[in-house]
């Protein structure tokens, strides 16, 4: 059994063993845990600068700022630490040998110490002690033969709350007990033999007849034997002798051993030990005489002891038997797996919203079991876990379900839910630290992959929870409950609320070094390697376009991007923002089509104001940036493609800030041949009556053609909507040219490139958005999906490209006042009034716009204007490097004076004797009164000793004396203010 045993400090301790030790070994290193969660950190702040994920970077500072927020306290913790072992007063062959391990600590921390026997036999023991505590854990260590049995104490350290860092502590020294020979099972009967000489003798001996007087108490006598009447009136241990006549004492004789079969010394012993233990049981004095050895007749506790410790030292000593190697499962903490399956679940619930439903119950699943598992009363058999290649055989199924999901494991949607499913499954397998310490890394990193699909506020706050949950159950880990030491008393161990708190607290004091890294860490403009971040769908415009699917995008509310301009906004019917070209027909779909050749001529027309203007894009997976006509200025790492479409090196994964210039021009005066030639072309036998409406238009000047081609839209009865008939596989143009007549923007655009190409003019599809909302909190426009857009562009000689919106003819209000407005009124010339639901949604957007541009969008160009403008020069200058230590050493002050006043007792006239240790430099030693601390302080410095005198005569007072405690720390306060260094 455990005992832990709490006592305040300001008591004086008695000690355990000798106080003595081997010498300071103070040192500060990280764990083996520390070393993974450094890991985590490295990998986690590689991946954002490859994918260039804004918020987690913050995540990856905050975590780093953890690590080293947790050291800045051990090496003061582990100063107030003092550890002791002492051994058991007996123990026997065959049985276990309890030894006993004492902390005594003045400040709340965790200890670990590596506990090896001469045996061979090593165990690990990890304990949690709260401040002014003594706590005692008893450790059995196998005592397998007979003879002395050494336990040595190497590598103790104290551990900091989350047990990332360990400062080493002075070791115990070894100490020793005698394993005494296994008394005989069914041993005969110890022979009636008396000392002899003796009989009939009136002398006496020790015994247990007659009352023979009082001696000093030693370790061992019984409680029976001591007078507590005399305790109680002297406070002073005695203990009461006896004694018997001397013919009456048993002699147990190792010549009395000899019929023993084979006269084995060990079975010999341990006949000897059985007669030892029935004297002792029948209270019988004895005494006992082995070759070259002899102990006088006795009786009691004392005698019993003396008996199997002559025993125990017969020599020679039988061979050490070794450890068994067996493969012992660590020991369990159910508290602690059911906090880390608690943190885990939390961590995983964004996945419900975009995985699989089938991947989420499966995850679900998988938590409530182990769940189960840990609430499984002692009293029932505990649930079986799941064997390790069923789970291997889920794995493998579950990643061949999200492959045919998403088409591939290396995408952000297939690699998150894939590794959210295997955290999972480890869950069912997890019993010891080690595992628990796994799944709070994985959780930490599950928690910064959630940033490749969402970086606003709420994710943010998803992602900080998670870690304070998370951090929260490795605490629990850090001195898990150790079933294997039979741990009976949960005392010590605090809730989840507290370690909540606390792990909380840890965070709050890595803000300020994780935002100063924030902003003064280096942010690289291109990645580290090219990985594709996005697998499956993506939602926007896509690489082809038919009949339907711009109508589709109409329905869907979600922000394409956001436009903030420098000056003023473009009107209305300049705001198309360019995407994909659409080239290619084969009677069904428009497709992109790379053509090769020279690049198409840019010709900027003069005295037209250029737009400046900063795009915050949402993920969308593809590499388009969607600018206005025409973009002469791109970021870093974009470029123009002959067809006039902006795109960057690689797809749009996470939200991404550009900065734009536009400058109305004249595109592709100078074209390309081969391109000409095939945006004439049509395919064979497609919609013949299209194509005979378009060639009958060829004998008109080109600007004609394209008038007589809106004419035929604006007079033929057509009509906007968002649910337009389906139109046959064969000869599409012509059912909606001449049959059904309603359409959304994609039927009007590509009805109106085939007339045109059967007119004998080069035309294709332009892909994209048109209009935007103006926010009058922000001054910017938002893009949605719903405005998603098509239109023409047909070129002519002299001119270029020009862009026509056949749409626009039919539903002017779809450029003027939008998509709304424009399916109900076509002929409307502004929006309706915003109702207030609508501009509250657009304040909560300014806010998340905010958000984007000072959290998301936070660049390496933003970071290098930042630096300009306070004067660092940028990163790598001499200011930078002169001024980043200097601002990374004032963000740990904060952190420093948290922990520096935590440390400070609570009680008002303990935290005076504490500062009054702080002042002379001098600590206080764990269970020292304030007694022992002042003559130890005077023999110091003999010029403070009626000082320090006086303080310790208004420290008793304050702390004990009843009265005005006011008055009494006032008092304290006078007499500490005498103490001069």
């Amino acid at each position: 059994m455990t005992a832990d045993q709490t006592q305040k400090a300001e008591r004086p301790a008695t000690p355990l063993a000798s106080p003595r030790t081997s010498g300071p070994t103070l040192s500060l290193r990280p764990t083996r845990f520390g070393l993974a969660f450094l890991l985590l950190v490295t990998l986690t702040l590689v991946g954002c600068i490859n994918y260039g994920l804004s918020l987690g970077y913050g995540l990856t500072f905050l975590l780093g700022g953890v690590w080293v927020m947790a050291s800045t306290g051990v090496a003061r913790a582990a100063r107030q630490v003092r550890l002791s072992l002492s051994a058991p007063i007996e123990a026997s062959a065959g049985g276990e040998a309890l030894f006993t391990l004492s902390v005594t600590s003045t400040v709340a921390g965790a200890v670990t110490v590596n506990l090896k026997s001469s045996a061979g036999d090593i165990r690990t023991v990890t304990l949690r002690v709260a401040a002014g505590e003594v706590r005692t854990l008893t450790v059995p260590v196998p005592a397998r033969t007979r003879g002395p049995l050494t336990l040595t104490a190497s590598a103790p350290a104290a551990l900091d709350f989350l047990g990332l860092w360990a400062a080493g502590l002075a070791a115990p020294l070894p100490v020793t007990v005698n394993v005494a020979p296994a008394p005989e099972t069914n041993a005969p009967p110890a022979p009636p033999r008396t000392v002899p000489g003796l009989e009939g003798s009136h002398s006496r001996t020790r015994g247990d007849e007659e009352f023979a007087g009082l001696r000093p108490y030693t370790p061992g006598d019984s409680p029976r034997q001591i007078s507590w009447r005399h305790v109680a009136r002297t406070g002073n241990l005695l203990t009461r002798e006896t004694d018997a006549a001397q013919g009456q004492v048993r002699l147990l004789d190792w010549a009395d051993t000899g019929g023993i079969s084979g006269g084995d010394t060990e079975a010999r012993l341990s006949r000897l030990a059985a007669w030892v233990r029935e004297m002792d049981h029948a209270g019988l004095p004895f005494a006992l005489k082995l070759p070259g050895a002899a102990l006088a007749a006795g009786s009691g506790e004392t005698q019993r002891l003396a008996a199997l410790t002559l025993l125990a030292g017969v020599s020679p000593f039988p061979p050490a038997t070794p450890p068994a190697r067996l493969k012992l499962l660590a020991a369990t903490d159910t508290d602690a797996l059911r906090v880390t399956l608690l943190a885990l679940a939390f961590t995983l619930v964004p996945g419900v919203l975009r995985q699989p439903l089938w991947d989420s119950a499966l995850v679900a699943g998988l938590l409530t079991y182990g769940a189960f598992r840990t609430r499984r009363p002692l009293s029932m058999r505990p649930l079986p876990a799941i064997p390790t290649w069923l789970l291997g055989v889920v794995a493998g199924l579950a990643a061949v379900g999200l492959n045919a999901t998403y088409g591939t494991l290396l995408g952000s949607a297939a690699g998150t839910a894939l590794l959210g499913l295997l955290v999972a499954l480890k869950t069912a397998e997890s019993h010891g630290r080690r595992d628990g310490h796994l799944l709070v890394l994985l959780g930490l990193f599950v928690a910064s992959t959630h940033f490749f699909h969402g970086q606003g506020p709420l994710t943010a706050l998803h992602a900080v929870l998670s870690a304070a949950l998370l951090l929260a159950a490795a605490s629990r880990w850090t001195a898990p409950t150790r079933t294997d030491l039979k741990e009976s008393s949960r005392e010590n161990e605090a809730d989840l609320p507290a370690n909540l708190i606390r792990s909380g607290g840890l965070l709050a004091l890595a803000v300020p070094l994780a935002l100063t890294l924030f902003v003064l860490f280096p942010r690289p403009e291109s990645p580290l390697w090219q990985l594709p971040v996005q697998g499956g769908a993506s939602t926007g415009l896509s690489n082809e376009i038919r009949a339907g699917e711009y109508s589709n995008l109409a329905q869907n509310r979600a922000v394409a991007f956001r436009a903030d301009f420098t000056g003023a906004l473009p009107p209305p019917d300049q705001r198309y923002w360019r995407g994909p070209v659409y080239e290619a027909y084969d009677g069904q779909s428009w497709k992109q089509v790379r053509i090769g050749g020279p690049s198409a001529s840019v010709e900027p027309l003069a005295g037209r104001a250029a737009w400046n203007y900063t795009l915050t894009l949402e993920p969308s997976g593809n590499p388009w940036l969607l600018a206005l006509d025409t973009p002469l200025q791109l970021p870093q790492g974009a470029f123009l493609t002959t067809a006039f479409q902006a795109v960057t090196q690689r797809p749009i994964s996470a939200r991404r800030r550009v900065t734009l210039e536009s400058r109305p021009a004249r595109l592709g005066v100078s074209e390309n041949i081969q391109r000409l030639q095939f945006d004439l072309s049509l395919p064979a036998g497609q919609s013949p009556r299209a194509a005979v409406l378009g060639e009958s238009w060829r004998g008109l000047p080109p600007q004609g053609r394209i008038e007589a081609g809106l004419d035929y839209l604006r007079q033929g009865g057509f009509s906007y909507t968002l649910s337009p008939p389906l139109l046959p596989a064969q000869d599409r143009v012509d059912a909606f040219l001449f049959g059904t007549k309603q359409g959304f923007c994609e039927h009007y655009a590509q009805s109106f490139v085939f007339l045109m190409r059967a007119a004998g003019l080069p035309a294709r599809i332009v892909g994209g958005y048109l209009g935007g909302e103006v926010n009058p909190d922000g001054g910017y426009l938002i893009v949605r999906q719903q405005d998603a857009h098509a239109w023409a562009e047909v070129w002519m000689q002299g001119q270029g490209w020009q862009r026509v919106d056949p749409t626009a003819v039919v539903a002017p209000a779809r450029v003027n006042a939008g998509l709304s407005t424009a399916l109900t009124q076509p002929q409307a010339q502004a929006a309706a009034a915003a109702t207030s639901l609508s501009r509250l949604g657009l304040r909560l957007d300014a806010l998340q716009n905010r958000w984007n541009d000072l959290v998301v969008g936070y660049d390496g160009g933003q970071q290098q204007a930042l630096l300009s403008r306070v004067g660092l020069g940028g990163v790598g200058s001499a200011a930078y490097l002169a001024v980043l230590p200097l601002l990374l050493g004032l963000a740990l002050l904060p952190a420093l004076w948290w922990l520096r006043q935590g440390a400070r007792p609570r009680d008002p006239a303990a935290r005076a004797l504490h500062d009054l240790t702080v002042r002379l430099g001098l600590p206080r030693a764990p269970g020292e009164t304030p007694s022992a601390y002042a003559a130890r302080a005077a023999a110091a410095r003999p010029h403070l000793a009626p000082a320090l005198d006086e303080v310790v005569r208004a420290y008793q007072v304050a702390r004990y004396a009843p009265g005005d405690a006011a008055e009494a720390l006032k008092t304290l306060a006078l007499a500490l203010r005498k103490v001069k260094r």
